[in-house]
């Protein structure tokens, strides 16, 4: 059994997300929607920052092995 959470947001909000909905769509459904987007752009950033990184001070694993 899923326990309902109550979330207050401005009236703004409200509307925006109202707006964002498509039809038949819960708020619930938006709302995972909506954090899954932000965790795969997260992870591109998160990637991109990596690739980007300086590679000084790094040790190659063959000369560890």
């Amino acid at each position: 059994m899923s326990i309902i959470k109550r979330i207050p947001v401005s009236e703004s909000v409200w509307k925006d997300l109202a707006e964002m909905r498509s039809a038949g769509q819960t708020y619930t459904d938006l709302l995972a929607e909506m954090i899954e987007e932000k965790k795969k752009r997260r992870l591109e950033q998160d990637i991109i920052s990596w690739k980007n990184r300086s590679k000084e001070g790094f040790v190659p694993l063959d000369e560890i092995l």
